[in-house]
C-alpha cells in the first residue's frame, strides 16, 4: 500500500489520506470544492457555486490521479455527493465536461450538510 499525496490538491483536512495505491488501484478521498490555497500554510477557500466547487474538485482529482501515475480515463467507480438534489444538473454538467466520452460506474448520494458547507464532494476509484 503506498500513500498518494501532491500539493498540487487540497491538502488533507483530517486523520486522512488524498489517496491510496493497493492491489493495482488508486482510491481517492473525497474532494470538496475548494480554491487553491492562497499561499502556504493558509486554508483555501470553498469556490463559489456548485459548478465552480464541482470544477475544482474534479482539479484535486485530476492532479491526485496523475500522482499516483493514473488519470480521469482510468477511474473505474465514481461517488458524488450533494447536500440538494436540486444541484444536480449543474454538477452533473461540470462532471461530464470533466470526463468527456470516458463513462466510470458512478453513484449520486443526495446527504444531509456536508462539511465547510460544500456543495458536492467527489471521491473516485481508479486503475493504478
Amino acid at each position: 500500500m503506498e500513500i498518494i499525496h501532491t500539493p498540487e490538491a487540497t491538502p488533507p483536512a483530517g486523520h486522512y489520506s488524498q489517496a491510496v495505491r493497493a492491489n493495482g488501484f488508486v482510491f481517492v478521498s473525497g474532494q470538496l470544492g475548494f480554491l487553491p490555497a492562497a499561499g502556504p500554510g493558509l486554508r483555501p477557500l470553498l469556490a463559489s457555486g456548485a459548478a465552480a466547487q464541482t470544477h475544482e474538485a474534479m482539479r484535486s482529482v485530476k492532479a491526485i490521479l496523475e500522482a499516483a501515475g493514473s488519470s480521469l480515463s482510468a477511474v473505474v467507480s465514481a461517488t458524488v455527493y450533494i447536500p440538494d438534489v436540486s444541484l444536480w444538473d449543474e454538477v452533473n454538467g461540470v462532471y461530464e465536461t470533466c470526463f468527456g466520452a470516458h463513462r466510470p460506474a458512478r453513484a449520486i448520494v443526495p446527504t444531509r450538510d456536508l462539511h465547510f458547507g460544500a456543495l458536492v464532494e467527489i471521491s473516485v476509484v481508479a486503475v493504478a
